[in-house]
């Protein structure tokens, strides 16, 4: 439903696109509507969320990275190995920091530290956290700053150290793709979507129509990504939603909040810079992939900027489900048997 605060949201966002554009700035779909909405947050403008029209625009990408995934991808898999491996040890190191960060110098409780920490899918760690009894507010604002600070970050060094332009083409118009292609895309979308949220599947937006599209890609059916007006739109959906996080917003939950999440994405910054190193001299990865490929940015975000780049966005996608699987499998694991053990002692 359209209601007054949701077309003043979409209005925002696309004065956003608007400016950027009209500026030369890199990635006016994503970047517009993100710092837009964060302005009018901040500014205590009520806005409204897109609902399941911004859900939707994640099935996109899964399409995307999905229709990426081809035989040559799978045969690199077992060169991946090494890289694949650090990923355990780094969410590990992430949390061995993050954890007392947390707790000692920001003050959160033992859960909320946890759950802040893990670097995990945002609305997964929200809700873990919640359940085991954290704060469910500090830790939407925690991850919600991680990934502002993240998305902000990587374009700047891509086209910084990297000499990046980020205007790689990110798709054909919609206008030159096969219509019974385009047919099947939105097909894959919607079932993956919605039989991947019936099954209980996690990120089912992205990986529900990603495992459909990979299976059609491999299987020779899908040759092409969906079309560079529906990646755009994408862009500006989720750019919209980052932005949007920060409603309601006080100054004692910038100071403390939005503050520690900021600089805990600092700590992460100089840890993925680490592994980017290590995964390019021991794992002889290309540091564009090997840098991508552990930033510790969301999902969604991190594959638009990999397709911006012209990165090799299947072996990208890889070691970012890895650090999902690890973290989401792992992080309630991981808290009973820490938890438990601190009980007794």
């Amino acid at each position: 439903m359209l209601t007054r605060a949701r077309l003043l949201t979409f209005a925002i966002a696309a004065l956003g696109v608007a400016l950027f554009d009209f500026l030369g700035l890199p990635l006016p779909f994503l970047f517009g509507p993100m710092f837009a909405c964060l302005a009018a947050a901040l500014a205590g403008v009520k806005m409204q969320g897109a609902g399941q029209i911004s859900v939707a625009a994640r099935t996109v990408l899964g399409v995307a990275v999905g229709a990426s995934i081809t035989p040559a991808i799978l045969g690199q898999v077992p060169l991946m190995a090494i890289t694949l491996a650090m990923m355990p040890v780094y969410i590990a190191l992430i949390g061995m920091i993050g954890v007392p960060f947390f707790q000692r110098i920001c003050g959160f409780d033992r859960v909320t530290s946890y759950y802040a920490a893990m670097p995990g899918g945002f609305q997964d760690m929200v809700l873990f956290g919640q359940e085991a009894g954290g704060n469910p507010r500090a830790l939407s604002l925690i991850h919600a700053t991680r990934v502002l600070v993240i998305v902000t970050l990587v374009p700047i060094l891509l086209t910084g150290p990297f000499g990046l332009s980020l205007d790689q083409p990110i798709g054909a118009p919609a206008r030159a793709l096969p219509l019974h292609e385009m047919a099947i895309m939105i097909v894959i979308a919607l079932i993956g979507w919605k039989g991947g949220e019936r099954v209980g599947l996690f990120g089912a937006a992205i990986l529900g129509p990603m495992i459909l599209a990979a299976a059609l890609s491999l299987g020779d059916i899908l040759h092409n990504r969906p079309p560079a007006e529906a990646i755009m739109a994408a862009q500006f959906f989720i750019g919209m939603g980052i932005g949007m996080q920060f409603r309601g917003v006080t100054f004692g939950e910038l100071r403390h909040d939005v503050a520690a999440g900021a600089a805990f994405a600092l700590i992460l910054s100089i840890l993925a810079g680490g592994f980017t190193l290590l995964a390019y001299k021991i794992g002889d990865v290309p540091m564009l992939e090997a840098f991508l490929s552990f930033a510790p940015g969301g999902q969604a975000e991190m594959t638009v900027l990999a397709i911006v780049a012209g990165a090799d966005l299947g072996f990208i996608v890889v070691h970012h489900l890895m650090r999902l699987i690890v973290v989401i499998i792992g992080a309630p694991i991981m808290a009973r048997l820490i938890w438990r053990k601190v009980d007794r002692s």
